[in-house]
């Protein structure tokens, strides 16, 4: 069985009660009658004292005294002449000393007396003695002393009394130890359950500490020992608490600065092996053909020149990938930095579209632009969002279906300008919409090689329109997919002349702006 701090205060507290009043009770049994009789005695020989200071040989001078005297002991006095006549008594006998006789009804006592004890008395010396009554069966003290004028004090008292005190007292004392007792359990108890309580506190709190949970605190009520060990207890949990919560902190950095630096791994070697592999066609195809040139294969001219033609179209491939390569990096390297304008991004779409109408008649393709009206100004990088515009329109152009719808839409959308470019044609996986703005990523590699992609395009857009802060993104619809983003719309803008046709000042939500108009 478990036992408790409570438990044990409780019984420790009984037993320390139950041993003081043994102890008291053995002291009162063994030594109180014979404190009694100690204290008695004292009290009887400064009074014999006290007579012997005020008597002169004359009784009626210290009547008052010998009454007082009487009282206090509750006994008897009987003064002694030098011819052995009672000269005063508490029992109002006078005669005579005579065989005896005169000294029995005078003081009983002096029938205890040896003649020893009485030539002491004779000699000066104050004589105390203790004897059973013989009748009473009792114990009297009494006290000779010599006073003026050689006269012999005799001072009794019965120790009745005292032996009456004593056993009362140890019959009151029983009852008052049990009471004792009693109380002593109630106290205790209850003292135990006061005292373990705060300790049984501490425990519950270092037991949530010990399970990592810092939330528990104890509440200090006191300035003693306890209350700084709860103040010391608190403050360590608050420590362990910071101490483990950085550790945490510190390791799930340290994990996801692990996960990152297997990702970046992860993704240059893909990085590698990408570049590798869109390298590695065009570079055969060069050195096959080139071969064949030098070992004169292509006997007429019409095969040289074809030789010629794929070896300048696969350079030119190799040269775009690079061209996009540098590009991208410039635009990840955190360094690059975005020229901001306002312009009109419908002149925009309108030219970027114009350049690929050549190809849009080759393929039959029908492009289409809404506007809401003709000059809809943004604020952004001119040069950066018509190659965005660009990229989106090849895009759609290289996946089309056989309808061969593009439509371009741009339109006002709350305060911003939504520019988005939709073709009709498959949609694209929902697994594969995430990763479609990732380096060389290809939902079809074969069809990509077919119009010379280099799987870079969509992730230079993407960090295009993430240096311009806003927002982009791919729609599945039911005829196909959209690409689209949103830019800055000047909308109640004033202008106002600075210098002859260079400078102006425009107004975007109460913000006033100087740049130069394109």
């Amino acid at each position: 069985m478990k036992k408790t701090v409570s438990f044990k205060l409780f019984i420790g507290s009984i037993l320390f009660a139950s041993s003081i009043i043994m102890i008291v009770w053995i002291l009162n049994t063994r030594y109180l009658g014979q404190y009694y009789l100690e204290r008695k005695k004292e009290t009887i020989i400064e009074s014999a004292k006290q007579i012997q200071a005020e008597y002169t040989g004359s009784i009626d001078s210290i009547i008052d005294e010998l009454e007082k005297t009487e009282n206090e002991i509750s006994g008897g006095i009987t003064i002694i002449s030098e011819d052995r006549e009672i000269e005063y008594s508490t029992y109002n006998d006078r005669k005579g000393f005579g065989m005896g006789k005169g000294m029995m009804r005078g003081a009983s006592g002096l029938q205890q007396v040896s003649r020893n004890d009485m030539q002491r008395v004779l000699n000066g010396e104050i004589v105390f003695n203790i004897y059973n009554h013989p009748r009473l069966d009792t114990k009297v003290l009494i006290l000779l002393a010599p006073i003026a004028n050689n006269d012999i004090l005799v001072i009794e008292s019965s120790a009745a009394p005292i032996e009456e005190s004593v056993s009362i007292a140890k019959d009151f004392y029983l009852y008052i130890g049990l009471i004792s007792l009693i109380i002593a359990v109630i106290i205790a108890l209850l003292g135990s359950r006061v005292i373990s309580k705060p300790i049984v506190e501490l425990n519950k709190v270092a037991q949530m500490m010990a399970r990592l949970d810092f939330s528990h605190k104890y509440n200090v009520k006191s300035d003693d020992e306890i209350g700084e060990l709860g103040r010391s207890i608190n403050f360590l949990s608050d420590k362990l608490d910071k101490t483990i919560t950085e550790l945490n902190q510190a390791n799930k950095k340290l994990i996801q600065d692990i996960e990152k630096e297997r990702s970046l791994e992860k993704m240059r070697k893909e990085f590698v092996s990408s570049v590798s592999h869109e390298l590695k066609t065009p570079i055969s195809l060069i050195h096959g053909y080139a071969e064949g040139l030098k070992d004169n294969i292509a006997g007429d001219e019409a095969s040289k020149n074809f030789y010629c033609e794929v070896i300048m179209d696969e350079s030119q491939k190799m040269e775009k990938l690079v061209k996009d390569l540098l590009e991208l990096s410039q635009l990840e390297s955190g360094k690059y930095s975005i020229e901001k304008t306002i312009f009109n991004i419908c002149e925009v779409a309108e030219r970027a579209i114009e350049k690929y109408q050549p190809v849009l008649s080759e393929k039959k393709v029908k492009i289409i632009l809404n506007k809401e009206q003709d000059e809809i100004l943004v604020s952004a990088d001119k040069t950066k969002i018509d190659q965005v515009l660009v990229n989106f329109i090849n895009n759609a152009i290289n996946h089309v279906d056989e309808r061969g719808i593009i439509d371009v839409a741009i339109k006002y959308d709350s305060g911003l300008v939504r520019v988005s470019v939709h073709n009709t044609g498959k949609n694209i996986p929902s697994e594969e919409m995430d990763r479609i703005w990732e380096s060389f990523y290809k939902i079809d590699k074969s069809r990509a090689r077919k119009y010379g992609g280099t799987g870079l395009g969509l992730s230079i857009v993407a960090r295009i329109l993430q240096l311009h802060d806003v927002e982009y993104g791919i729609t599945n619809t039911n005829y196909g997919v959209e690409f689209w983003f949103k830019l800055q719309a000047i909308i109640n803008w004033e202008w106002y002349l600075i210098t002859r046709n260079t400078s102006y000042h425009w107004k975007i939500q109460g913000y006033i702006y100087t740049a130069t108009v394109v």
